[in-house]
């Protein structure tokens, strides 16, 4: 059973594959319109070296900025659980924060913060993507701890940091693991969106290489560059995934199965 369910999305993606490379002879599309598996694989092959570099860039930014989302995410929500004047005076606008099209804010913290600085532009950025799901998974996790536990905590004299630590992180560790689950995607979407608005020259990412194959019209080239994220993507929701079982494993509901 462990066998066909790793198998079988292999089997469903050559079958697609098989059909996208037969559609692309039948009907003689264009490889400016889109090309064959084949011609994306020797793309890929023969921008080996450019593309790896590209795709490290675009990790790179993108790990720091899950890293700076999850630090400052769980700390806000740390905040708020102890504090609720605290969490209805800021809480709007991290929501303000979330709404807001990132497209529109990139250029701003682009030009505040320099293109000579254009990593840690691009960090801030993504960090702003990957920030809500967190902070709202973190603090709806400290706020689900059991009433009856905090109560008998407090009636043996428990200090507020002795009930953070032994009751309510605990039960906010599955929400705040899930909340790192869409982040981590997120995070990934926020750096590429900030190298696209960085523009010519000053982004060597994944997204620039994108934009730069489209000019050239190179689409097998794009399309390298595309498969790249979406397997980046796969990555890190993986290791995510793993994490959280890793972590729940021996004690939690949804992972004893």
């Amino acid at each position: 059973m462990k066998a066909l369910n790793i198998l079988s999305p292999l089997l469903l993606a050559a079958i697609l594959l098989g059909a996208w490379q037969w559609a692309i002879g039948h009907w003689q599309v264009p490889p400016y319109v889109l090309p064959a598996p084949s011609a994306i694989a020797r793309a890929f092959v023969g921008n080996f070296g450019p593309l790896m570099a590209a795709l490290a860039s675009t990790l790179t930014v993108t790990l720091q900025a899950f890293l700076a989302a999850t630090l400052l995410g769980t700390a806000t929500a740390v905040l708020f659980s102890q504090s609720r004047l605290l969490e209805r005076m800021l809480y709007p606008y991290a929501v303000i924060l979330q709404v807001t099209p990132v497209v529109a804010v990139a250029p701003l913290i682009l030009i505040w913060v320099g293109f000579e600085r254009i990593n840690l532009a691009l960090t801030i950025v993504a960090t702003i993507v990957a920030f809500f799901p967190i902070l709202a998974g973190a603090a709806l996790g400290l706020k689900s701890a059991d009433f009856n536990l905090v109560e008998l905590m407090r009636l043996y004299g428990a200090s507020r940091w002795q009930i953070l630590w032994r009751v309510r992180l605990p039960t906010a560790l599955p929400y705040l693991l899930a909340g790192m689950k869409t982040a981590g995607g997120l995070a990934l979407i926020g750096a590429v969106v900030a190298e696209f608005v960085a523009g010519s020259g000053t982004a060597t990412g994944l997204a620039w290489r994108i934009v730069e194959s489209g000019n050239r019209l190179e689409i097998a080239t794009l399309f390298a560059a595309l498969a790249l994220l979406a397997l980046a993507g796969v990555v890190i929701f993986a290791a995510l995934s793993w994490l959280e079982w890793a972590l729940l494993r021996r004690w939690h509901e949804s992972a004893l199965n």
